[in-house]
């Protein structure tokens, strides 16, 4: 499956900001010898430059957090966007405690020992790691339940459609043993007779092994897409146009299984396709903009089959959707022909 770039979802940190910041700034400030105050006063002073020194540090680490997860928002990127954190909270801090510890030292007429920057350095990284401890913890909690969601959302669609097909069809291993049957039936010098029957079996062999994978190679969905094809070519014939239009590079991304085939099967189901009016079908795929794409002229049957009722395209769309496609399912009606673009994964 692939792994698409994410949404920044932050969560709400105000009560996180008016509790953690002053709570914070009391216990960084004990180890700078709060225990030693000679009145309430001093410690009350004491106690609001922690909380101020804890704020600067929070908020940076904060601000510093949700630049790197937009930068790098993707689960692949955990690691990169952590050694980042991880450089640039300690500078940070460095050169914070630095500036700070100077002003400090300036304003009471002495001069920053390197023991003291150690140990302010010390407690100044205390709530930088503890800010990147709180929001990187959120996350991964949000991206786990997210998974979570999908893919029970996933399995809840995969076994809609594996219901739906059993009250529509016959059971594919009924079918597909039948087939084998038939075609050892079947005259020898009868080779149309015996490649349709050979046709139909590998597109069924296709359904039983491909309907429970989330995706499938494109290389594997055009092949069964051709064998489907030829199959209703031989009840067509010419009045049934196909083109196509697919680069080598394109074979190794994948698709949802049996997507590309529903496309294909609407268009045949839905317009005529006669000797006066062929149906002129195109498929084709383009790397560059991550695209599979499934065109056919536009002219639906007056008689027959019902109208289409667009459940085949919703269906395709939530499957997608579900897979976290890096672009949506894109449909176009115009000048005489319509459209799908499918997102390769």
């Amino acid at each position: 499956m692939s792994t698409t770039a994410q949404r920044p979802a932050y969560l709400n940190d105000k009560w996180f900001l008016l509790l953690g910041i002053p709570v914070l700034g009391a216990l960084v400030l004990l180890p700078r010898g709060a225990l030693r105050v000679r009145s309430w006063q001093e410690l009350v002073v004491a106690w609001g430059i922690s909380t101020t020194i804890t704020s600067i540090f929070w908020l940076l680490g904060r601000a510093l957090w949700r630049y790197l997860f937009r930068r790098f928002p993707r689960v692949e990127q955990t690691r990169q966007r952590l050694w980042w954190l991880a450089f640039t909270n300690t500078t940070v801090a460095a050169l914070t405690t630095l500036g700070i510890g100077k002003v400090a030292a300036y304003l009471q007429h002495g001069h920053l020992t390197w023991s003291a920057f150690w140990f302010e350095f010390g407690l100044n990284m205390l709530p930088t790691v503890v800010v990147q401890l709180i929001y990187e913890s959120w996350n991964f909690f949000r991206q786990w339940a997210d998974n979570v969601r999908r893919t029970e959302q996933l399995q809840s669609a995969n076994t809609r459609s594996q219901l739906e097909a059993l009250q529509s069809q016959l059971d594919p291993h009924f079918l597909f043993n039948s087939l084998n049957t038939l075609s050892a039936l079947i005259e020898p010098d009868n080779e149309p007779a015996q490649d349709f029957v050979e046709q139909l079996s590998d597109v069924y062999r296709y359904v039983l092994l491909a309907r429970d994978q989330p995706t499938v190679l494109l290389r594997e969905e055009l092949a069964f897409v051709e064998t489907y094809l030829a199959l209703h070519k031989a009840r067509f014939r010419d009045n049934l146009r196909v083109c196509w239009q697919v680069p080598a590079a394109a074979y190794a991304a994948r698709v949802a299984p049996l997507s590309v085939q529903l496309l294909v099967e609407n268009a045949l189901k839905h317009n005529v396709a006669s000797r006066e009016h062929p149906l002129e079908l195109e498929l084709s795929a383009d790397p560059a903009t991550g695209y599979f794409t499934v065109r056919n002229t536009l002219r639906p049957r007056t008689a027959g089959l019902a109208p289409g009722t667009g459940t085949g395209l919703r269906n395709v769309r939530h499957r997608y959707e579900l897979l976290q496609a890096p672009q949506p399912v894109a449909v176009t009606q115009e000048a005489g022909w319509f459209e799908v673009r499918l997102p390769l994964l």
